[in-house]
C-alpha cells in the first residue's frame, strides 16, 4: 500500500502569527524523522501567504525577513527531493498588513466565494508564484478547508495550469458552515483513488483528474472528550509546538462530535496521531491502494511526532512512501 505524507504548510490566523513557530520549526522537527529514512514529504503550500509577503516585503523589513526564511526552507526542501504542491486559502486576497499586524478577513474563505474569473486568476497566479520560487512543476491541488465544491470552475482553472491530481476529499467527511463547505458523505472506503471530471466525489473513468483521497477513520465521541481534557490540562507532551487559532467548526458541529460518531482525517496533528496505526490496519484490511496522511506543522505536538515516528519506522513502512511524481513511474 502506498503511503503519502502530506502537510498543509500554513500559518495560524492570529494578528501576529510567528512564521518560525507555525511553519519553520515544526517542519524541521518532522524532517529529523523522515530525512534519515530518505522519506519524502508532500507540502501543500498556502501560496496566498507567499503572495502577500511579496506584496509587502519591500515596505516592511520584518516581512522581507519572513519571505527569505520561508522561501529558503522551501528551496531546501525541494533540493532534498521533497515535493511542493498547490494549496489555496483565498482569504489572503482580502488580507492586509499595517506594519504591526495582519488583518484577516475570512468573508471569502472558500474559492467558490469568488467569481469564475477571479478563481481562474487566483489559481493561475498562485501556481506561477510557487513554481517560480521552487522551480518545481505543480501537479496536485488541495483546497483550503477541504472546500473544493462545486468543482467545475476550480477544475477548469486547475486543468489550464497542468494540475491533474486532487486531494481534498476524505471518506464520509462533511462540514457546512459559513467559512467551510464540503460534503463527502457519498464517498466510502471502496477505493482510495479514482478518475473524475467535474464532481470530485463521482468516479468517471474518462475524467481528466485523479482523486487521491485523504484517508479517514470513524471516531467515537469519547475521542473528542479525551481531546478536550488534554487541551484543558495543558499536558506538555500534548501542547502544540506553535500557538495560535485556526478556522474551526461551529458550536453545533462540535456538539455533534461530542455526542455522535463521526469521521475524521488520518492525521499527524495532536491527539489524532494516536489513530495512525489503527487506521493503517483498517486500510490494509480493505486492500486499498493508498494511505494518505495529512498534517499541519502548526498543530504538531511532541506526542504526535513521536506517534508518527513509531508508525513510519514500523515494519519498514518508510519504503512504501511515495510522492505524486512517483505515480507515473510506478504505472510505467
Amino acid at each position: 500500500m502506498n503511503i503519502f505524507i502530506t502537510l498543509d504548510y500554513e500559518l495560524f490566523y492570529d494578528k501576529n502569527p510567528k512564521l518560525e513557530n507555525c511553519i519553520i520549526y515544526p517542519t524541521n522537527e518532522i524532517l529529523k524523522i523522515v530525512d534519515p529514512l530518505n522519506v519524502k514529504l508532500i507540502l501543500f503550500v498556502d501560496v496566498g501567504y507567499l503572495k502577500c509577503l511579496e506584496k509587502y516585503k519591500n515596505t516592511f523589513p520584518e516581512l522581507e525577513k519572513d519571505y527569505l526564511l520561508i522561501t529558503t526552507q522551501l528551496k531546501e526542501l525541494c533540493a532534498k527531493g521533497h515535493e511542493v504542491q498547490l494549496h489555496i486559502h483565498p482569504h489572503w486576497e482580502d488580507t492586509t498588513y499595517n506594519g504591526k499586524e495582519w488583518t484577516f478577513n475570512l468573508t471569502r474563505y472558500k474559492l467558490t466565494d469568488f467569481s469564475e474569473e477571479e478563481i481562474h486568476k487566483i489559481v493561475t497566479e498562485y501556481t506561477e508564484i510557487l513554481e517560480r520560487i521552487t522551480q518545481q512543476k505543480l501537479t496536485a491541488f488541495r483546497a483550503g478547508g477541504w472546500s473544493a465544491q462545486p468543482f467545475k470552475t476550480i477544475g477548469e482553472a486547475l486543468q489550464k495550469n497542468g494540475i491533474i491530481y486532487e486531494t481534498s476529499v476524505y471518506p464520509k467527511g462533511v462540514l457546512k458552515s459559513k467559512e467551510q463547505w464540503f460534503d463527502f458523505t457519498n464517498v466510502g472506503f471502496r477505493k482510495s483513488r479514482w478518475k473524475f471530471s467535474s464532481d470530485l466525489t463521482k468516479e468517471d473513468p474518462k475524467g481528466s483528474f485523479t482523486e487521491i483521497a485523504i484517508s479517514a477513520f470513524k471516531v467515537m465521541p469519547i475521542f473528542f472528550w479525551r481531546f478536550v481534557v488534554v487541551r484543558l490540562l495543558k499536558i506538555p507532551n500534548h501542547v502544540s509546538l506553535s500557538k495560535g487559532s485556526a478556522v474551526g467548526p461551529s458550536k453545533l458541529h462540535i456538539l455533534r462530535l461530542l455526542l455522535w460518531p463521526s469521521y475524521s482525517v488520518v492525521s499527524i496533528d495532536g491527539f489524532k496521531a494516536s489513530y495512525l496505526e489503527k487506521a493503517y490496519k483498517f486500510y490494509q484490511n480493505k486492500n486499498l491502494q493508498d494511505f494518505v496522511i495529512i498534517g499541519h506543522p502548526k498543530a504538531f505536538t511532541p506526542f504526535s511526532l513521536n506517534e508518527f515516528k513509531k508508525f513510519i519506522n514500523k515494519n519498514e513502512r518508510h519504503k512504501d512512501v511515495i510522492v505524486f511524481s512517483d505515480i507515473k513511474k510506478k504505472a510505467s
